[in-house]
């Protein structure tokens, strides 16, 4: 199935239920149908064919997920675009995946300015709003299609590149087929609670995990209810008053979620699946989740490669048989997924037993078809015929996944991926700094904190505030370190390799940060 088959799929259950809600306005399938067909001969006028590459740079906004649809329906491939990251890593990621057309909301205009004319490849620029210099208005987009009907067998099965970092912090793309987005779909839909028609909740973004789950909702016919802007407070007014089934947070919203004043009065009764992932998750809040908020928590494990689904843990196993908490199992990732092979590796390829740590490996039509133009990180990621994730960790007696450590320098914060190399090379990138290393420590609001330490030039002065700025201005403020200090001198290996396990261990002496001779914390 295609992307636009699981619409088509809903429309044929009832055209005229409620599909896109936003702001009080609902859209029915047989609309969103509608223009999806009409974005789809807007592509093609723009000269736009089966397996070209078109980008969505937008907020959470019904016209611009609609557009997934419209690019499925030519054959194209869609190509999400996080507008949170700086215009220089945006323009990497078009340039990467060869991005013929871009369709940007009018909040973005300022980004798209920056980054237009290092992209010769682009030749259609729309604005989904109003007017910017260079673009085409949507009216005029869809105005040039006339009534042609577009609709397109793609040239294979590519349905998505989608940006990742690496460990270097130079991006790849990954080729995600409709096959593997079909995987994922029925993985969800055969490993969580659905009953009658479900409405699905969106105040994640939709370029990341809350927007591949729109595709289960669909095909039942459901509902998508769409935020614009994340508000806990709005979050749960939604649930009351839409009566939803299904939504998906990282674990930083559950947090703040558990912390808003009007949650034990709202009414979540209707509730049958909150979906958390994307970072590490306090089992101490998660089983006050369990109790205020309900015995709905369900817990997803994947990553952009193999998308959402590589485990999954439902509500009923966040529980014992005699209906206690399994707290013992709250750390844990879930079982492995019925069309997803899970193993366990060690670094010469050989399968470990059950209980011994190595790298997390997985097979399965979930898995991506490989990086896009990037042959050499496609074949490190499936050595031995399995693909890589990167991840270490276990599987326990009970076919339980344990992730203990990163194999890749990994962090994650509020659901975001952030590496540490791209956060040294920006603090390197200042005057003063010598040499640094950066590291994830445990937070109980981000999951995650980004953590780094600086040894300064002989006589270097500068506050840990400026190094801040200084990060940010280069690289967002998602992958700026929360806390910074400086030490006179890094702890080293033989061969002059910063040694990070050691920073790590003694930033987290008796939990507190530590100040070593000749530096300062802040």
């Amino acid at each position: 199935m295609r992307l636009a088959d699981f619409l088509d799929k809903g429309a044929t259950i009832d055209p005229e239920a409620a599909c896109l809600t936003t702001d009080g306005q609902t859209r029915s399938y047989a609309q969103v149908q509608e223009l999806s067909y009409e974005i789809a001969a807007g592509l093609a006028a723009r000269h736009v064919a089966p397996g070209d590459k078109v980008a969505i740079i937008s907020s959470n906004d019904p016209t611009a997920f609609t557009c997934v649809f419209g690019i499925s329906r030519l054959g194209a491939v869609w190509c999400p675009i996080n507008p949170r990251n700086e215009a220089a890593e945006n323009r990497e990621l078009l340039e990467l995946s060869d991005c013929r057309v871009v369709i940007f909301a009018g909040a973005y205009a300022q980004l798209v300015e920056k980054i237009r004319a290092d992209l010769p490849l682009v030749h259609t620029w729309v604005c989904l709003d109003g007017a910017a210099d260079g673009a085409l208005t949507w009216e005029a987009f869809l105005g040039s299609g006339g009534d042609t009907a577009a609709e397109t067998e793609p040239v294979d099965d590519l349905a998505m590149v989608v940006g990742t970092g690496g460990t270097t912090g130079r991006p790849k793309g990954v080729m995600l087929s409709n096959r593997s987005l079909e995987t994922m779909t029925a993985l969800t839909l055969m490993s969580y609670p659905f009953t009658a028609r479900p409405v699905y909740l969106a105040m994640a973004p939709l370029t990341h995990a809350a927007g591949v789950l729109c595709f289960p909702i669909l095909a039942l016919g459901g509902e998508i209810v769409i935020m614009r802007t994340a508000d806990v407070g709005q979050f749960l007014t939604n649930v009351e008053s839409h009566r939803v089934t299904h939504s998906f947070l990282p674990p930083t919203i559950v947090y703040m979620i558990l912390a808003e004043e009007g949650l034990d009065s709202t009414d979540l009764s209707s509730l049958e699946c909150l979906w958390y992932g994307a970072a590490p998750m306090s089992p101490v809040r998660l089983e006050e989740a369990l109790e205020r908020i309900g015995p709905v928590m369900a817990q997803l494990f994947g990553q952009t490669e193999a998308p959402m689904m590589v485990s999954t843990l439902a509500p009923q196993d966040h529980f014992l048989p005699d209906g206690s908490v399994a707290t013992g199992r709250l750390r844990s990732a879930g079982r492995p997924t019925p069309l997803c092979t899970v193993a366990i590796m060690d670094v010469d390829g050989a399968l470990l037993p059950r209980r011994e740590r190595g790298e997390i490996v997985v097979r399965g039509s979930l898995v991506m078809d490989g990086y896009y133009k990037n042959p050499a990180a496609t074949e490190e990621a499936s050595r031995f015929g399995w693909h890589h994730t990167g991840d270490i960790g276990y599987l326990d007696d009970d076919d339980f996944l344990y992730v203990v450590d990163r194999a890749k320098d990994m962090i994650i914060t509020g659901g975001f991926n952030v590496y540490s190399t791209e956060v040294e090379q920006a603090l390197l990138s200042h005057s003063e700094v010598q040499d640094c290393a950066v590291i994830g420590l445990p937070d109980d609001h981000w999951g995650e904190k980004v953590a780094a330490v600086v040894q300064l030039r002989r006589g270097g002065e500068v506050t840990m505030e400026e190094l801040r700025a200084h990060v940010k201005a280069r690289i967002g403020s998602v992958k700026t370190p929360k806390h910074i200090e400086a030490w006179s001198d890094l702890p080293r290996s033989k061969v002059g390799k910063v040694l990070k396990v050691d920073i790590r261990d003694e930033l987290l002496q008796e939990g507190q940060p530590v100040t070593r001779p000749g530096g300062r914390a802040e």
